[in-house]
């Protein structure tokens, strides 16, 4: 019986034996996290950081931060 692979995302496995990315995943990685005070003076406010300021805009909401769609870094090659 072969072993399934354990890794994450939708990888396939290479000749090199390194794993190769998906064109969506390869800039998720890259997208800076946020928190709700930049979210709140950003000039292109986007969808999931309206949605961010109005959860923590409830009284004890604890956030961790969102990942910022306009700080999405360079493609992996």
């Amino acid at each position: 019986m072969a072993k399934a692979n354990k890794k994450p995302g939708n990888k396939k496995p290479t000749n090199r034996g390194k794993y190769q990315i998906s064109p969506d995943e390869r800039n998720r990685f890259n997208m800076k996290v946020v928190t709700v005070d930049k979210c709140i003076v950003c000039k292109q406010q986007c969808e999931r950081g309206l949605a961010y300021i109005k959860k923590m805009a409830e009284p004890g909401a604890v956030g961790f931060g969102v990942p910022c769609i306009l700080t999405k870094g360079k493609a992996y090659k």
